[in-house]
């Protein structure tokens, strides 16, 4: 498994037990121990830690774009798995290193982690959610000009 994709699962292990506890226990816990215990020889702490502790601080904003991405399905009806998958991929999206992960690669990052983490069409809501999203910050961002 490449280093970036374990780093991904990592922190959607941590996010799913941080949510399965109601955001009551301590985040950085979580992760410490869950680096130990999936991490083995990897390099990608740091990016784990970016990637978790940004989301854990983002929670509200995430979720609130969540809402406005899929008013069909409110957030706290979504599966956990789902939930903290859209989190991941829309905190990549919004806050990542764009020259380190690109906004497609954050995308289908998010997809994977949601076909083996999540249900029958996990897949394909992530899809149609964070591509959504993508379409509309394309569409803010300034044009370049020629």
């Amino acid at each position: 498994m490449a280093s970036r994709h374990l780093a991904r699962s990592i922190v959607l292990q941590s996010l799913f037990e941080w949510d399965f506890y109601h955001q009551e226990r301590d985040f950085q816990k979580i992760l410490e121990r869950n680096i130990q215990k999936f991490g083995g020889k990897f390099d990608e702490d740091e990016f784990v830690k970016f990637l978790g502790e940004g989301i854990v601080k983002n929670v509200d904003k995430l979720d609130k774009i969540i809402a406005e991405s899929a008013p069909e399905r409110p957030v706290e009806q979504l599966s956990a798995i789902d939930r903290n998958v859209l989190r991941l991929g829309l905190f990549e999206l919004i806050f990542g290193k764009k020259n380190e992960v690109p906004p497609k690669v954050a995308i289908n990052e998010a997809i994977e982690l949601a076909k083996g983490f999540g249900g029958e069409n996990s897949g394909k809501f992530i899809n149609g959610v964070l591509g959504t999203v993508y379409r509309q910050i394309e569409e803010n961002s300034p044009k370049e000009s020629k």
